[in-house]
């Protein structure tokens, strides 16, 4: 049976949206904005501190300055006592709290790499979901984004979550393999969320056939 569904999605193309109401059909607990709080809570940091560092790599100067502190005297020293809130530190965090929800099951999971964590298990339903550039930056705008900053933001936002992916996953992203599908948003969201229990539907009853044999 399927317990977990993982929402991967380009940036503005409505997966959060999306997931949100799969969650809701299903009377299943999201995760999104409250793994970002509980990954904050361990990380013992502010909400924005992981909202500015999750499914990206550290920029440069933070990097640099990560060496420089872990590598300086003071710093080799006082190392039990660093508490660098960095990309790496949050992606190990996030690894805990996503294996934890899905030893739970029934929730749905946006993003954060939860599709590689949960890769192994049987339980969990994969999906990407994606857009045409035109209709992200559309759907940025009416959320109150500039058509500057939507452009922007569609730009560089996916560009940032591949490199994070590449870098700790070690795979392309999306790593298409690894999806039961991958899904444009286009048709509308409610058109999307059916797509997505159908498939449900159609993958537990697969399962079912094949144990059955």
């Amino acid at each position: 049976m399927i317990k977990i569904i993982t929402v991967e999605r380009e940036y503005g193309c409505g997966g959060g949206e999306i997931a949100q109401q799969v969650a809701a059909q299903l009377g299943w607990k999201l995760w999104d904005q409250n793994l970002t709080e509980e990954i904050a809570r361990l990380a013992r940091c502010p909400k924005t501190v992981v909202e500015n560092r999750e499914e990206r790599d550290d920029p440069l100067y933070y990097r640099l300055f990560k060496s420089f502190l872990r590598g300086s005297f003071e710093g080799s020293i006082n190392a039990h006592k660093l508490n660098l809130v960095d990309s790496e530190s949050i992606m190990r965090i996030t690894r805990r709290v996503v294996e934890h929800t899905a030893e739970k099951g029934e929730c749905v999971i946006v993003g954060r790499g939860s599709q590689h964590f949960l890769a192994n298990n049987p339980d969990t339903l994969r999906v990407f979901l994606y857009a045409p550039s035109d209709l992200k930056v559309r759907r940025l705008i009416a959320r109150g984004k500039s058509q500057k900053e939507a452009q922007e933001l569609v730009a560089t936002v996916d560009r940032e979550r591949a490199d994070y992916i590449e870098k700790y996953f070690h795979v392309e992203w999306p790593n298409r393999a690894i999806y039961h599908a991958m899904m444009n948003t286009a048709p509308g969201d409610d058109a999307v969320v059916q797509a997505i229990l159908d498939l449900k539907r159609i993958v537990e009853r697969s399962a079912q056939l094949a144990f059955a044999r």
